[in-house]
């Protein structure tokens, strides 16, 4: 498993740093938006098993919506980003108690969209205005590093120390030892970076902005886990050999990049909203 997993991350890093550094931003919308409707199908088999008609009909809303955030842009879009992973934290903390609020397929169409929506709009805006001195796409990659770090440590970490579960309930493979290990590692990344990158801003708000990514794409990957374990599958899809769906790889950056967009404005570092 983790050789193909390998094999499938090898073909898939030309494509996603391709689109970071040779696209604009409306082709790199494009290019991200495929990947996000790719994640949408997956979620939309999850909402209840829908009519193919229905999950068709959810995944053109779905792109207008998007299309829509592209054109008008609102701010606000992202802003109550935060509050919402607040309420996700809420529910998986919760289950399996808390699924009777979010378990109906219409909820689950509702919350699709409110996820993968504000999710894209910020890897378009990362990507086409820079943060922290970087330009767009040094600056998207540089917050994708702390994700990618942070998954590769926690799943290092939990294999070789982990014996507390983390949320037993919604993902029994996932361990305490594990999520330390992955922000151990992402904060590693970032300090290397920032000595060695021209990175500008203060050091302790970015490694507090990183620390606060790193546990949102976590939850990003419990929510998503929760979601599968309530509709009785392992993996989102099996597009992806070794990952499962397109969902499933891109479960922490739903959480992880406007999370770190929004801690960037409310610290004053640069390549806030």
């Amino acid at each position: 498993m983790l050789k193909l997993r390998i094999i499938t991350a090898l073909v898939l890093l030309p494509i996603v740093l391709g689109a970071l550094f040779l696209l604009e931003r409306q082709a790199f919308a494009l290019a991200a938006g495929a990947f996000f409707l790719a994640a949408g199908w997956e979620w939309s088999a999850m909402a209840g098993r829908p009519s193919m008609p229905l999950r068709v009909l959810w995944l053109l809303v779905l792109a207008a919506l998007m299309a829509a955030a592209e054109w008008f842009r609102p701010v606000w879009l992202l802003t109550w980003v935060p509050l919402l992973w607040v309420g996700a934290l809420a529910l998986v903390l919760g289950y399996p108690g808390s699924a009777r609020f979010w378990r109906r397929p219409w909820q689950l169409m509702l919350l699709g969209f409110v996820l993968l929506v504000p999710s894209w709009a910020a890897l378009v805006q990362v990507q086409s205005q820079g943060a922290l001195g970087l330009d767009g796409a040094w600056a998207l990659l540089f917050i994708l590093l702390w994700v990618w770090a942070a998954d590769t440590g926690a799943y290092f970490a939990g294999r070789a120390f982990g014996k507390h579960k983390l949320a037993a309930r919604v993902s029994p493979g996932k361990t305490i030892e594990g999520l330390l290990g992955g922000i151990a590692l992402a904060l590693a990344v970032v300090a290397l970076v920032a000595w060695q990158a021209p990175v500008r801003g203060d050091r302790t708000l970015l490694m507090l902005v990183a620390l606060l990514t790193v546990l949102a794409s976590a939850l990003g990957d419990l929510f998503e886990s929760m979601v599968k374990r309530e509709a009785g599958v392992k993996d989102s899809g099996t597009m992806l050999p070794g990952h499962g769906g397109m969902l499933d790889r891109i479960d922490s950056v739903t959480a992880a990049v406007p999370v770190a967009l929004m801690a960037l404005s409310h610290t004053g570092l640069p390549g806030g909203l």
